[in-house]
């Protein structure tokens, strides 16, 4: 017999979280083992139950109603605490084991999250990691990939996307370079400065760099003979063999900063940042060595802002 839920029956709530998550009733049957017209009754039962729509159907895909948006909030928090209760109870505390596919940006990847990753095997010493070194936006599922770090939210509505940090942007150069060349006073004088360009790899585009003017944010655009695409990490190297300025993030350049190695210009226009996300696909559904990697870097970048 199924458990009831404020009168509800549980299944269908789970089944419409995984509609929500999934954006589609033939995915969420998929991922259920049932077929699509035992979700499409399930919902409508759950709907008249209701007296509320919960979707808005389309011919391709369906989406979350706003009353919809704000059940599925209440029922995801709820389902996560009973599946917590019922592992606890049960006795489900096993070992994480298995295989562990990660996608990480290049830069995130080398300074975030790779020192950590032989903490997290000395805690959990039957999972095995694999990781991806890649600016590329990764098909998740398509690929088989269990989880990702990326600095843009993705578009995709069934993956979950947890904040991991704002990270820093400072524009340095060598003191060489500004021995020869002086250092900039306001952004508007870097059109007389060699300014080393990242390439977006979705475009191809050079990546707008980002102040502070008058109390608000400011893109603009900057010019030089220098381009570095697929890892900014080379923009910091010409940057430290004199090549021009660059704009990147803190945490790329603090043992330069310290060394003297590099030194910060525009630290007036300064205050800007880059978010990176950590995502996954839906969280009711995750194996337990994705689980205990998400609780893991979550826990290290929660310590890490306290510092």
């Amino acid at each position: 017999m199924q458990r009831q839920f404020g009168g509800v029956l549980l299944g269908s709530i789970e089944l419409f979280c995984l509609a929500a998550e999934l954006g589609s009733f033939t995915a969420a049957a998929q991922a259920a083992g049932v077929t699509p017209a035992a979700v499409s009754r399930s919902l409508a039962r759950l709907e008249a139950r209701l007296g509320v729509r919960l979707f808005v159907r389309s011919t391709r895909r369906v989406r979350l109603s706003e009353a919809g948006s704000s059940y599925y909030e209440q029922c995801r928090q709820a389902l996560s605490q009973l599946g917590e209760a019922e592992r606890v109870l049960g006795g489900q505390q096993q070992e994480p084991s298995g295989l562990l596919r990660m996608s990480l940006p290049t830069t995130y990847g080398h300074f975030r999250v790779l020192p950590l990753l032989p903490t997290f095997r000395q805690r959990y010493p039957q999972v095995q990691v694999q990781v991806e070194l890649s600016n590329r936006n990764v098909d998740l599922v398509g690929e088989g990939f269990d989880l990702a770090v990326r600095a843009r939210a993705p578009a995709d509505s069934s993956l979950i996307a947890r904040p991991l940090e704002d990270a820093p942007l400072v524009v340095v150069a060598a003191p060489d370079y500004l021995r020869r060349h002086g250092r900039p006073q306001s952004p508007s004088e870097l059109v007389e400065h060699e300014c080393i360009q990242f390439l977006l790899p979705s475009s191809g585009r050079p990546v707008p760099w980002l102040f502070r003017q008058q109390g608000r944010q400011i893109e603009l655009a900057t010019h030089g003979g220098y381009c570095c695409s697929a890892d900014i990490l080379g923009g910091a190297t010409l940057a430290r063999h004199g090549a021009g300025l660059v704009q990147l993030m803190r945490f790329i350049v603090e043992d330069d900063l310290r060394s003297g190695c590099l030194e910060e210009v525009l630290t007036e226009h300064g205050g800007c940042s880059r978010p990176f996300s950590l995502i996954y696909p839906s969280a009711r559904f995750l194996p337990q060595r994705v689980r205990v990697f998400v609780d893991f870097l979550l826990e290290h970048c929660a310590a890490q802002d306290t510092q």
